[in-house]
């Protein structure tokens, strides 16, 4: 077979099966999105796919014509998507304090957040399990794979319970990043999220790396697990907690690349599917295509802060709106709220626009973004230069890693004037070095043997041929955390060598003082 290496792989691989039935338990909000490009795929390929959903979901429909839902009556917890803008104006607050310490604050923020959050899944998950009627029917299903999210806990949970191989599709867990969960993760050069660090550090950095991996491991042992201690000491094996249940899934889809992530140590089960939802632009609709190509030979700036927060304080918006009216590029921003007076006739309002197929276009410039991880994987996957204006959670972080490539510039939304927005949309587009930057980067993002998509595909059904893949787990999980880092080792060698030196001192008296008794004698 010639031509596409895709092609290529798809006639080699083994066949899995059609119909392998998959229970999916999936995260809300922009996880959806990843989850749902995935279950097309496998629904393609001709698996039964169950998805289990709250009956208050946002994005996650209740009909589709690629699965079959099942309401999880017992998750009753609806989250307020104006929580999210609140807690944006918090984020904000806390970076009006020192550097070193906003971090910090913003970290704090999100512990209120998980507090809350995981007491709520774990009454969910207990709910769940003692429901005999809705356990039987997961049980009489016989399903062969759990496909879940671990972001969201009760798929972990529930596919521990059920004894099914579990794949996960992930890049977010518990308090952080999936590496720091399944793989080693030295804090000297090794970023830990929320930090905003990246790969090279120095002295006064790694100490602030240090203390918020400190920070994470206080938070997971004595807010995330006590979560979940009922609910495991009830219904499961003595000695089961989170990560033991997380460790054991038999395959990590890592939404992460190398060509953006910093290198780092990673294990056998972990797969790189980072971009997989991108793909080739698709045509616009007419009046936006009429739009894109009126900018002539300057071109376009879109503008997307995501799905989570729909609006940024109203001074900053008019900044914002200010700014690009000064530009002689045209603008297409997602926007809700109130029209900013400032509004310039070359920028264009809309409710929803086609991210992906906007960034494909040939007109498009640049992309301000609030830095997620699905925009700045197609912003990679297209080569269009970033001006980042990060909100919440991981988009600081996201920022740093495209920054640190040269591809990016970074304002920020608390102290942002029309003044400075200006000068950072106008350096990215008129210094040529950024595109150059994230092209190179797009260029070694698609240069792959097969496409992430296909990766994916690939291990879910590796997972289902197989009945797991318990051959790629690591034994060091089951190890004490003195017997891991090798603490019962090094103590037996120190007091060797103790013993010896004590020795050494002890005969080295014993010959001084039989020297010293002759010569009193001689005397």
């Amino acid at each position: 077979v010639t031509g596409h290496p895709g092609l290529y792989f798809l006639f080699v691989m083994p066949i899995c099966s059609s119909g392998s039935r998959i229970l999916v338990v999936p995260l809300d909000g922009s996880h959806w999105i990843n989850m749902e490009v995935i279950l097309q795929e496998l629904h393609s390929r001709g698996h039964n796919i169950t998805v289990l959903r709250s009956e208050k979901s946002w994005y996650i429909p209740g009909n589709s014509s690629i699965y079959t839902s099942i309401n999880m009556p017992m998750l009753k917890y609806e989250a307020d998507k104006n929580y999210y803008n609140k807690m944006l104006l918090d984020v904000m607050e806390c970076r009006r304090s020192l550097t070193f310490i906003h971090t910090f604050c913003q970290q704090y923020l999100l512990t209120s957040l998980l507090v809350n959050g995981y007491n709520v899944l774990a009454r969910a998950t207990a709910a769940m399990l003692d429901d005999t009627v809705f356990m039987k029917k997961l049980h009489d299903a016989k399903f062969d794979l759990m496909l879940t999210d671990p972001a969201l806990t009760i798929g972990t949970l529930l596919g521990g319970y059920l004894k099914l191989p579990m794949v996960f599709n992930v890049r977010w867990i518990n308090n952080g990043e999936g590496h720091f969960t399944i793989a080693p993760s030295p804090v000297s050069y090794i970023p830990v999220p929320w930090s905003e660090l990246h790969d090279q550090m120095n002295f006064l950095e790694r100490i602030k790396n240090v203390l918020h991996y400190l920070y994470g491991v206080v938070e997971q042992h004595l807010i995330i697990n006590p979560a979940y201690s009922d609910l495991l000491k009830r219904h499961f094996p003595p000695g089961t907690d989170l990560l033991s249940l997380q460790r054991s899934a038999d395959i990590w889809l890592l939404r992460a690349d190398f060509v953006f992530e910093f290198p780092r140590p990673t294990m056998p089960n972990v797969v790189y599917i980072g971009g997989f939802q991108c793909k080739n632009s698709k045509p616009l609709p007419a009046e936006l295509e009429a739009f894109m190509q009126s900018s002539g030979e300057h071109g376009v700036v879109v503008m997307s802060l995501g799905t989570f927060v729909s609006a940024l304080p109203h001074d900053v918006m008019e900044s914002i709106a200010a700014a690009f009216a000064q530009l002689p590029q045209k603008v297409v921003w997602r926007f809700v709220g109130e029209k900013p007076s400032s509004l310039g006739n070359n920028t264009l309002l809309v409710d929803w626009l086609p991210q992906n197929d906007l960034l494909g276009h040939p007109k498009t410039r640049a992309f301000v973004s609030h830095g997620g991880t699905n925009g700045m994987y197609e912003a990679i996957y297209h080569g269009v230069p970033v001006l980042g204006l990060p909100l919440l959670f991981d988009q600081f972080d996201n920022i740093v890693r495209l920054k640190a490539r040269g591809a990016a510039r970074v304002v920020e939304a608390r102290s942002l004037t029309k003044e400075d927005f200006l000068e950072a949309l106008k350096d990215i587009l008129e210094t040529p070095s950024y595109r150059k930057n994230i092209q190179q980067m797009s260029q070694l993002h698609r240069d792959k043997p097969i496409s992430p998509m296909e990766t994916a595909i690939f291990w879910i059904e590796y997972v289902i041929r197989n009945k797991g893949a318990a051959h790629l787990q690591s034994a060091g999980f089951s190890l004490p955390w003195y017997s891991y880092f090798c603490l019962d080792v090094a103590v037996l060698i120190m007091a060797l060598i103790g013993g010896s030196v004590w020795a050494l001192i002890l005969v080295c008296r014993t010959l001084c003082c039989r020297k010293s008794r002759r010569k009193l004698k001689s005397e």
